[in-house]
């Protein structure tokens, strides 16, 4: 089946544009700060997908859904492109110098640790994948710990949850 190339004439693809716009700007605003992406290039990026898919394949069969895929994808490709976040080796307000700053630094990364071990059931597993310096996606952590992907943000939650409850009287305590 081939589908004739999309234009701005196009009723389907105009109708599928104007249905899908608020959302694609709301999810667009939303996963924008994590990513280092302007909110107007992960739409603009999106958009292209779309129109490449309508004139490849036609329109999705569940376009919300496509379009929620279709940012997050392109999130975790502007994330991988650009780089813009990188894993500080040491704590920023560390000089480098003063044994009692590097003191405190290690102290904190320890109760980080520390913490995470008590954490219950997966979450240790999980907060440990999420810690990792290699930045591993959200399919490549849900394959190292067998669960599916569609759950890994809800576990998350719940174990940064448990992660702050433990962490709060240790910080109160200092």
């Amino acid at each position: 089946m081939t589908h004739e190339p999309v234009t701005t004439h196009d009723p389907v693809a105009l109708d599928l544009v104007a249905s899908l716009r608020p959302l694609l700007t709301a999810e667009a605003f939303a996963e924008a700060p994590g990513s280092g992406a302007e909110p107007g290039d992960l739409e603009q990026a999106v958009w292209l997908r779309l129109l490449e898919r309508l004139d490849a394949q036609g329109p999705p069969h569940d376009p919300q859904g496509w379009l929620r895929r279709a940012v997050r994808t392109e999130v975790r490709r502007t994330r991988r492109t650009a780089r813009r976040e990188t894993p500080l080796g040491r704590d920023p307000a560390d000089d480098g110098h003063d044994p009692e700053r590097l003191a405190l630094a290690a102290a904190r990364r320890r109760d980080l640790r520390d913490a995470v071990r008590r954490l219950p059931g997966r979450c240790p597993r999980l907060m440990e994948a999420l810690l990792s310096p290699h930045d591993p996606t959200y399919r490549e952590i849900a394959g190292e710990l067998g669960i599916s992907q569609g759950s890994l943000g809800p576990e998350r939650s719940r174990c940064l949850g448990c992660l702050r409850r433990l962490l709060t009287p240790e910080v109160a305590t200092r």
